[in-house]
């Protein structure tokens, strides 16, 4: 992959002299891990246990908030409501979250883990988070926390005409 980058970094300039090499580097190699750390848990551990990595998230979020409305999840998630929805329907039918009425608005609905699902989340996470701890081994604590840092950064300060998912 490092060949990959340093022949685009050498070609860039003369396809377009004004680019940037250095953010074609930066976003290249930050989405070079994200999807090989997507792709690892998808395929070691979500799949296996029949669920998705966005699912899993979703439940997650319901294990630390509670019943929560679909439309909160999404935004949580930087997910479309679209996209909740169709997970939440997946989780559904396989008696990890139901939906009720929300107590405070009859139009709306809230969804909450079932007991299975509650079950399923802490098994799960505990085996997340150490492969997450594998991923991370080679950066000491300050490493960790200066990219996480600069990650939420980054987040916070993109582009303005980067919208959330509809």
């Amino acid at each position: 992959m490092e060949e990959y980058e340093e022949l685009a970094r050498r070609s860039i300039p003369d396809r377009d002299p004004g680019a940037d090499v250095e953010a074609f580097s930066l976003a290249y190699n930050l989405l070079h891990v994200a999807y090989l750390l997507i792709s690892d848990l998808e395929s070691a551990i979500h799949r296996p246990r029949g669920l998705t990595l966005p699912g899993f998230r979703l439940m997650f979020k319901l294990w630390l908030l509670g019943p929560t409305m679909p439309a909160r999840l999404a935004e949580l998630s930087a997910m479309s409501r679209s996209a909740v929805t169709n997970a939440l329907h997946t989780l559904e039918r396989a008696g990890l979250v139901e939906r009720r009425p929300s107590p405070t608005d009859r139009r709306a609905v809230t969804a909450e883990l079932t007991g299975r699902g509650e079950e399923v989340v802490r098994e799960v996470f505990e085996i997340q988070a150490a492969r997450e701890q594998e991923w991370f081994a080679d950066l000491d604590e300050a490493e960790r926390a200066g990219l996480t840092a600069l990650l939420r950064r980054l987040t916070a300060n993109r582009p303005q005409n980067i919208r959330e998912p509809l």
